[in-house]
């Protein structure tokens, strides 16, 4: 979908607008939102940042899922100058004039960081967020020294992109996520994140990620209830091991789960690299109850279309044992 196209659609009669999920947790799924809590979103991350009408934004991803077209939408409501470019790796490559806003997935931001010349114009945009996809520690570092604002958003397709964003520049980089305006939270009895944001979704919203509130309403992620493996009565968070192991394999790599007769569930690493090499690393720098019980090689981790590990593709990967 080009703009022109969503734009023909925003302005017909209908109070919807044809959006797909990200598929992270599945096949991705189409849903009607309504335009009102889009206009309703964008101005809560445009009163957020403070964006002015006249200010510069960037559309660089996708109109096919949310992020892209509220991009456009908050050009519409902010009377923000939209330039666009074609959905790529490299988002910076041609745009050479100053950009007030921008927003990116992170291989986008990782591209672009390894390119003299685009890392510089990516330094210069005064508020960049980032979103679809989780930022690594080494990404996270390089950020920090960033001189204007960049922020991780927290969100998702049922909320009409991100409800909550955290600095990762400067020294108010923080773990922790601060939500918008009319945004108020809580946690489920197994501690995942609901979200009652009236503007933008129509009743609490039960998510699957595991969190922790502090006392001024900000929050952080632990990880997703999906992402929990139960192995011989404990409960291990895929993610905290793949973040324990992020400074030590330098291949692509997930953690998973397996169906396993004697543990319930059982780790199991799916890696680009070598198999013996990922097993040694996480003998030496995982607690013994973290450790894989299997290594699997395959020759591409499963992503989906916007960045992020593909999880039931994983687990349909190793179900087999490797031999």
């Amino acid at each position: 979908m080009g703009v022109e196209e969503f734009l023909k659609e925003w302005h017909n009669d209908s109070p919807t607008v044809l959006v797909h999920t990200s598929g992270s947790t599945g096949e991705p799924k189409p849903m009607r939102v309504e335009k009102r809590r889009m206009e309703a979103s964008a101005r809560m991350t445009c009163d957020f940042l403070g964006l002015r009408e006249g200010d510069t934004a960037l559309l660089c991803m996708s109109l096919d899922y949310i992020a892209g077209k509220m991009m456009v939408v908050r050009s519409l409501v902010r009377a923000l100058r939209l330039i666009t470019v074609e959905p790529s790796g490299e988002p910076l490559a041609t745009v050479t004039e100053p950009l007030d806003f921008a927003a990116m997935v992170p291989l986008q931001v990782w591209n672009t960081l390894r390119v003299p010349e685009q890392r510089e114009r990516l330094m210069q945009i005064r508020h960049l967020i980032i979103g679809g996809g989780a930022i690594d520690d080494a990404m996270a570092a390089e950020l920090r020294t960033f001189p204007n604002a960049v922020w991780s958003t927290y969100g998702m397709t049922e909320t009409l992109s991100h409800i909550a964003l955290r600095r990762l520049s400067g020294p108010e980089a923080t773990e922790w996520y601060t939500p918008m305006a009319g945004v108020s939270l809580s946690l489920t009895a197994d501690g995942c994140l609901v979200v009652d944001a009236p503007a933008v979704h129509d009743g609490p919203l039960v998510t699957n990620d595991i969190a922790e509130i502090a006392p001024d309403g900000r929050f952080k992620i632990l990880g997703r209830k999906d992402n929990v493996i139960c192995s011989g009565g404990l409960k291990i968070q895929a993610e905290e091991v793949e973040k324990s192991l992020r400074a030590h394999l330098h291949e692509s790599y997930m953690i998973t789960k397996r169906r396993d007769e004697k543990f319930g569930e059982a780790v199991v690493l799916l890696t680009e690299g070598d198999t013996a090499e990922a097993r040694d690393v996480c003998q030496r720098v995982l607690p013994h109850y973290w450790q894989p019980r299997d290594y699997v090689h395959t020759d591409r981790i499963p992503l989906t279309e916007t960045g992020k590990p593909a999880r039931k593709q994983a687990e349909q990967l190793v179900q087999k044992p490797s031999r």
